[in-house]
């Protein structure tokens, strides 16, 4: 590809070009009428230097897979490690990358009149950029997205149904519904998965709780569930009640009730427990969602 979908041309920017794997997407009626799907997908090995961003036309939701970057975007700087991500909104201007050491970004482009709404379900802040962290499940399948859009991307009726796929389950693994890195998990591993979900991540289930909901020793649980989710199922339980406050926060409640909502009843345990893995603390993030 002789121009890059979403980076800027290295020559001005970059001591050495970036590696790119890149593909466009024609959605066909189906996916269109939906009101969000794929548009574009890549991934991009970034050599040290400052790497530009074209200003998106859609939705971008960006992943560093590894390595780490520095963020840059309206005299703000945003340090990025692998198993992060953010969402760019249309327009977005003047956003660069710093890279001190080889890393690799996987991202794509969701557009269609509902692509804003599906972003933030998948904890998106209009008109502002936001880090967060993404679920190896979700690293996992933006890479098959990137491979489904390089491979397809001249096969619309082929590649539109299972982009829409890869894209839903993008969000049902943010909403803490049973997805595995390759597949839907086990029968074992998704009866611990549904019992968080349902119980709205009140309870914290401790690692010998959810070995019994399985029925598997604690360490044969343990060791499954990390294979099939990508992560320990106690960092897998933070993640999702800190997905479930943010989503609370941005609906009005205070920072007291989100963290009774998620079982921590005490406020500067849930806001130390939120900023650790947010990035920032409940009131600072209740203050810019609400804006």
């Amino acid at each position: 590809m002789s121009e890059s979908i979403l980076f800027m041309p290295a020559t001005d920017f970059a001591e050495s070009p970036a590696v790119l794997v890149e593909g466009t997407h024609t959605p066909d009626a189906l996916a269109s009428a939906s009101g969000e799907y794929i548009s574009a997908s890549g991934s991009a090995m970034l050599q040290r230097g400052t790497h530009g961003l074209r200003i998106p036309q859609n939705w971008v939701w960006l992943a560093i897979e590894s390595g780490s970057v520095q963020m840059l975007h309206n005299g703000t700087s945003v340090m990025f490690k692998a198993g992060d991500c953010c969402m760019l909104p249309p327009g977005t201007v003047d956003v660069t990358l710093e890279v001190e050491q080889e890393s690799r970004v996987l991202w794509l482009m969701v557009g269609g009149a509902l692509a804003g709404e599906f972003m933030q379900r998948l904890g998106a802040i209009p008109h502002r950029i936001m880090k967060q962290g993404a679920l190896p499940s979700q690293i996992n399948l933006c890479k098959h997205i990137v491979q489904a859009t390089v491979r397809l991307q001249d096969a619309q009726d082929a590649s539109s149904a299972q982009l829409q796929q890869l894209l839903w389950a993008m969000l049902a693994s943010h909403s803490g519904q049973p997805v595995a890195m390759d597949a839907v998990l086990s029968h074992e591993i998704a009866k611990v998965v549904d019992a968080m979900r349902k119980n709205q991540y009140r309870d914290s289930f401790s690692l010998s709780e959810m070995a019994a909901l399985s029925r598997m020793p604690v360490e044969t649980f343990r060791k499954r569930f990390v294979s099939e989710v990508g992560m320990p199922p106690q960092s897998y339980q933070l993640f999702c009640k800190m997905e479930r406050a943010k989503t609370l926060l941005k609906e009005g409640y205070t920072v007291r009730q989100a963290g009774v909502e998620v079982g921590m009843v005490d406020p500067y345990h849930f806001s130390k427990t939120f900023k650790n893995i947010v990035g920032m603390s409940p009131s600072a993030y209740s203050k810019t969602a609400l804006k």
